[in-house]
């Protein structure tokens, strides 16, 4: 087997094998699942703030980190305030007074609330477990954000920039202002992640100066970035994607409501979304649904309507330049997020003035979710380490 087919069916057996368990809780949030459901009213407070934490199980690190499911406040893509989950991880041997944090955006998880990353990584199932090692092990303290809509009743704003920026940034805050953590609000922060993680962790470095000035933000790395959302999910009509394309019109829908996605489903096309917001993680997305149309699912397609395409011109990265310097890879043989778009965002990035590298790996979308991990790790710690940046635009 090649080596990035042998990837694949480990990230994939990884995900099927898993049995979500009930999370260990501490006071004061709850032990059961309403731990996930957000109090309403939201309690006063802003981005950041607190609203419950409890310790988490931590996976297969557990015995050497102190580790935290949270709860925090941060705001929607119509700029509402809203309740996202997290996790905030730090080695039990590194002082959190002098750690860096890095701010890790998960990739693809699925709109089945058992998806929820927080889950994974509680029960030993976070297909990035490497990365989050690596950081670990090099003394950072790590904020993981579920992101926006990870419930019991699911409403998950897949691939919506505006909403995950916020979620990551607010993570890192949430990080900062959890006493048992004892982080520094000074620390040095960086943005990373991959995929659906590699589009927050840009939309974190774009919104930043704006949205969260007192971070002391000094890198930003996204891989595999699906900046233009419409140039993404074209090609992934009939093929081994399609899984995504739906479900990023499911998460377009539940940030917009106005976009109103059931009016263009017939009745398989809703059986469809119910059968995905129960029961799809990011396996069942890559094979239950491999190479099925969109044709088949609506009434009329939502793709390309005035009011679905300004939204997702909304939802487009490059507008703003990032003022830090930024580490941008991507697979040239990607067959899930497209390559070229992933160029025009590396050359609107460039005329910017953004302190950009640019690199590139002759493999596929899932084989560079692990093989793009060493220059991530290189990257960052020379951002920590106050070394001036190799730009290559």
């Amino acid at each position: 087997m090649r080596n990035r087919e042998r990837v694949a069916a480990v990230i994939l057996a990884m995900i099927a094998s898993v049995t979500i368990a009930p999370a260990m809780a501490a006071d004061p949030g709850p032990a059961d699942d309403s731990f996930y459901v957000p109090p309403t009213p939201l309690p006063p407070g802003a981005p950041g703030d607190i609203i419950r934490w409890r310790l988490s199980q931590a996976g297969p690190v557990k015995s050497t980190v102190n580790a935290w499911q949270v709860m925090y406040r941060s705001t929607n893509a119509l700029g509402q305030p809203n309740a996202v989950t997290g996790t905030v991880l730090i080695a039990k041997r590194v002082n959190p007074s002098t750690a860096p944090i890095v701010g890790l955006a998960p990739g693809t998880h699925g709109p089945a609330f058992r998806c929820a990353p927080s889950r994974m990584i509680d029960v030993g199932a976070f297909y990035e477990q490497p990365a989050l090692n690596d950081m670990l092990n090099a003394g950072y303290a790590v904020a993981i954000t579920d992101y926006e809509g990870y419930m019991p009743n699911p409403r998950t704003t897949y691939v919506v920039g505006q909403s995950m920026g916020h979620a990551m940034i607010d993570a890192i805050r949430a990080a900062q202002r959890l006493p048992e953590a004892g982080l520094s609000a000074s620390a040095k922060v960086a943005f990373r992640g991959y995929s659906q993680g590699g589009g927050a962790a840009m939309w974190a470095g774009e919104q930043q100066p704006g949205y969260a000035p007192e971070l002391n933000l000094v890198g930003v790395v996204g891989g595999g970035v699906p900046a233009d959302l419409t140039q993404v999910a074209l090609p992934l009509d009939g093929k081994p994607g399609f899984g995504l394309l739906m479900y990023s019109l499911i998460g377009l829908d539940a940030a917009y409501p106005d976009l109103r996605l059931d009016s263009y489903l017939n009745d398989a096309g809703r059986a469809l979304v119910t059968q995905m917001q129960n029961d799809a993680c990011t396996l069942e997305l890559l094979v239950r649904y491999k190479g099925k149309r969109l044709i088949d699912y609506t009434t009329g397609s939502p793709v390309l309507t005035p009011s679905w395409l300004a939204r997702v011109a909304e939802n487009k990265l490059g507008t703003n330049p990032i003022n830090v310097p930024v580490l941008q890879y991507h697979a040239t043989n990607d067959e899930l997020v497209d390559y070229s778009q992933a160029q025009a965002l590396r050359n609107a990035y460039c005329a910017k003035g953004v302190k950009l590298t640019w690199k590139t790996q002759a493999t596929d979308h899932i084989t560079l979710v692990y093989y793009g991990n060493e220059d991530a790790k290189a990257f960052i710690a020379d951002r920590f380490a106050g070394r001036p940046p190799i730009t290559t635009c």
